[in-house]
């Protein structure tokens, strides 16, 4: 009960503030798309990259519950793999803000 509760309180909440975005007046449709797409590559490339971080730290405990003695070589490649991961939620934030920023058709 308590969870539909959750949901229905944030629906109504996401409701509410979509009124007042589209009762904006003068808006062009293209900014908006960008702005959507913006939004929308940084979330999935967070979501995805949050995936991967977990699937990888769950991989580096298992192998260091198997196998102690190579804790050190595992932290190690778990810590190079997980900034060669968050760097592509890096490249996708530099991109989200290259559309927002230096887009072309704003007259």
């Amino acid at each position: 009960m308590r969870k539909f509760l959750l949901i229905a309180l944030n629906l109504i909440a996401m409701l509410a503030m979509a009124s007042v975005a589209f009762a904006a007046e003068g808006l062009d449709p293209v900014i908006g798309n960008i702005s959507l797409a913006a939004a929308l590559g940084i979330g999935v490339a967070a979501c995805g990259c949050g995936v991967g971080m977990g699937i990888g730290l769950r991989a580096a405990c298992e192998g260091v519950a198997r196998n102690p003695e190579v804790s050190g070589k595992i932290t190690g490649t778990m810590i190079l793999a997980f900034a060669f991961i968050e760097s592509l939620a890096i490249y996708a934030l530099v991109i989200s803000f290259i559309l927002l920023y230096a887009n072309p058709y704003v007259a």
